[in-house]
């Protein structure tokens, strides 16, 4: 059973979720910015991060049933809904940029849920999942959205976006402090020295994802198969360096 939209919106109105929402936004703008020119879906419980991206052309809130949905400011094509996360009510490809924050951890079928929203990506459409980490101290915390649900490792995640037919392309992780207020003004200090130090300490996984392209090509005489470059935050495509995604979701330059 999900967690209710009141539930999420008290833990967002507290000093932790604007401190989740503080980092989480960062990361997110490192690798989106402003979306420019751009229509973006967030999927599970994403608002606190959708206004970020003043550049898109359109964005979409999509709430699961069985979480509840709020009312968002609509200004302009954005708007929110309560949609079945198994069947979206979106045309295939319609979305440049896909946000999943809230979503898989507590899905009757993560699988599912992420081929729906994977079809309604535009093919060189990008996406993120956001993700409680299993190793971390927030995944066990009851009192914040993370504690609930299913989390993930970072290896899962990548055999998950493959089983959809994608290919990771880079990676970040957040929330080394520890889910208790009193640290919250050390926050800062935790994130610098928590990602060299302590990795396996992250609350939080961010993978991002793209379709990969192939083509053909003629190799003296003979037709070869060649994987394309995707749009990714990585110098090179994950699949074009030995081991798994690289971690450059918080290096990278943004990218509309």
């Amino acid at each position: 059973m999900r967690h209710s939209i009141e539930e999420l919106r008290a833990f967002y109105g507290e000093p932790s979720g604007a401190l989740v929402r503080r980092l989480l936004a960062r990361r997110l703008d490192d690798a989106w910015g402003e979306a420019t020119n751009c229509d973006v879906l967030g999927l599970g419980y994403a608002t606190p991060w959708l206004d970020a991206f003043v550049g898109a052309r359109r964005v979409v809130a999509a709430m699961p049933g069985g979480q509840g949905v709020e009312h968002w400011p609509v200004v302009g094509r954005n708007r929110s809904l309560l949609v079945d996360d198994r069947r979206l009510p979106f045309m295939a490809g319609t979305f440049d940029r896909v946000l999943l924050i809230h979503a898989l951890e507590e899905a009757d079928d993560a699988r599912a849920l992420l081929a729906e929203a994977v079809r309604a990506m535009a093919p060189a459409g990008r996406i993120i999942l956001t993700a409680a980490a299993r190793g971390g101290l927030w995944s066990r915390a009851e009192t914040t959205p993370f504690g609930h649900g299913r989390p993930f490792t970072r290896g899962q995640l990548e055999r998950l976006v493959r089983e959809v037919g994608l290919e990771p392309t880079a990676w970040s992780q957040a929330l080394y402090m520890p889910p208790w207020t009193p640290l919250l003004p050390l926050a800062d200090g935790f994130e610098q020295v928590g990602r060299h130090l302590f990795p396996g300490a992250a609350g939080v996984i961010m993978l991002e994802a793209t379709r990969q392209a192939y083509a053909r090509l003629r190799v003296n005489g003979a037709a070869q198969s060649v994987r394309g470059r995707a749009p990714s935050l990585a110098p090179q495509p994950a699949t074009q360096m030995p081991g798994p995604a690289r971690n450059d979701l918080e290096a990278s330059t943004k990218r509309p």
